[in-house]
């Protein structure tokens, strides 16, 4: 129990260094690769965020999405990418070669689709390597470039919002 505290307190000192020395660089090229982070513990809906990228002209191919469940049950692992805290090691270590590659591809845009302050969801907001980043309002404004304050049961509302905001920065066309 007290080497779990201070496994938690050596992610925070490193999620710490990682947004302070985050480079923030918007620029206006278009939306080409999208990735999803999500924990499905609190929405499971994939589908929505196919139609997000076709939304947005994101092909199928250049989608990723990754879920999150702080819970072990094989049952809930019912497709592919899903992780959970034994995922992580101390200082932030990614012990699973599938999210790291996630984490390694330079997504044009990272949405982070979850509510509750879970360490490990925002460790790996904060390591990718995406170009611009996504999310909902969260404690720690430091881990997005733009934050759509919504519901996370409002996804039509997040939808229609995210198009606003890429059309304004000229990362998509008003016309798509």
């Amino acid at each position: 129990m007290i080497l779990k505290g201070f496994k938690e307190k050596s992610n925070k000192k490193y999620l710490n260094k990682l947004l302070a020395n985050r480079q923030v660089n918007v620029n206006n090229d278009r939306v080409v690769s999208l990735g999803v982070i999500l924990n499905i513990d609190e929405f499971d809906d994939f589908d929505a965020f196919r139609q997000l990228a076709d939304y947005i002209n994101v092909r199928p191919n250049k989608l990723k999405i990754i879920a999150y469940s702080s819970s072990k049950k094989e049952g809930l692992h019912s497709w592919d990418e899903c992780y959970n805290p034994k995922d992580f090691g101390w200082k932030g270590v990614v012990k699973n070669m599938e999210l790291q590659s996630f984490l390694n591809l330079e997504f044009d845009i990272l949405i982070s689709y979850y509510e509750k302050e879970l360490l490990e969801l925002k460790l790996i907001t904060a390591e990718s390597k995406a170009k611009f980043k996504i999310g909902i309002l969260q404690s720690d404004e430091r881990l997005n470039d733009l934050i759509i304050k919504t519901n996370l049961k409002e996804f039509d509302l997040f939808k229609i919002e995210v198009s606003k905001y890429l059309t304004i920065l000229k990362k998509i066309s008003s016309n798509e």
